[in-house]
């Protein structure tokens, strides 16, 4: 078993870090962290030799159709739906710098 969190750890910590806290703080912050500090031992002390490491939880499995060519717009029929084209793309207003 590990050495408890002690208070002067914490105030130790909370300086390096440039932290200023209260006494109530310096309470409050050492229960929780030595609470967190215990949990990490619990899982550091699992037996996990056993188990396989994964990615994910869940078997990924993709859910996309396949690809299939179907018959499309051409080119100057899009462009003809655009509000502005020229020379043969869509003309979007300038947002940025001065006109050439």
């Amino acid at each position: 078993m590990a050495t408890p969190l002690r208070r002067e750890d914490v105030a130790k910590v909370a300086k390096l870090a440039r932290l200023s806290l209260s006494d109530e703080e310096l309470d409050m912050f050492t229960e929780q962290l030595g609470q967190i500090l215990e949990h990490a031992n619990d899982i550091a002390a699992l037996q996990l030799d056993d188990v396989v490491a994964t990615a994910h939880p869940f078997g990924l499995i993709n859910v996309m159709r396949e690809d299939v060519l179907e018959p499309c717009l051409s080119r100057d029929d899009v462009l003809a739906m655009a509000p502005d084209s020229e020379d043969g793309r869509f003309a979007v207003p300038r947002i940025m710098g001065e006109a050439p």
